[in-house]
């Protein structure tokens, strides 16, 4: 029985190790990304709007695209822009 608790021991401590290591790898990735944000920033670029063209290039067409319609509706409720003229208008 307690060959059973010390292979569950050392799978443990194997899952935690790897783990650690890759949470060590994350913030080294973490800080990398925040030094190509400063480099772009130091170079004329507004680092807010370069992660929200990362956000956008993540997503799916469609998706992307449903977004933008739902948040024009929003805003043309709003009355932050105008309205899309219908044919009716016409």
């Amino acid at each position: 029985m307690s060959d059973a608790h010390g292979i569950a021991r050392d799978q443990l401590r194997a899952f935690i190790e790897r783990i650690e290591r890759l949470e060590e790898e994350k913030k080294t990735i973490a800080d990398d990304i925040k030094d190509v944000y400063g480099e772009a920033k130091s170079m004329g670029f507004d680092a807010k709007i370069l992660r929200k063209v990362i956000s956008i290039r993540k997503q799916d067409a469609d998706e992307r695209m449903e977004q933008e319609a739902i948040l024009d509706t929003y805003l043309q409720a709003l009355g932050m822009i105008p309205a899309a003229e219908t044919e009716d208008a016409a």
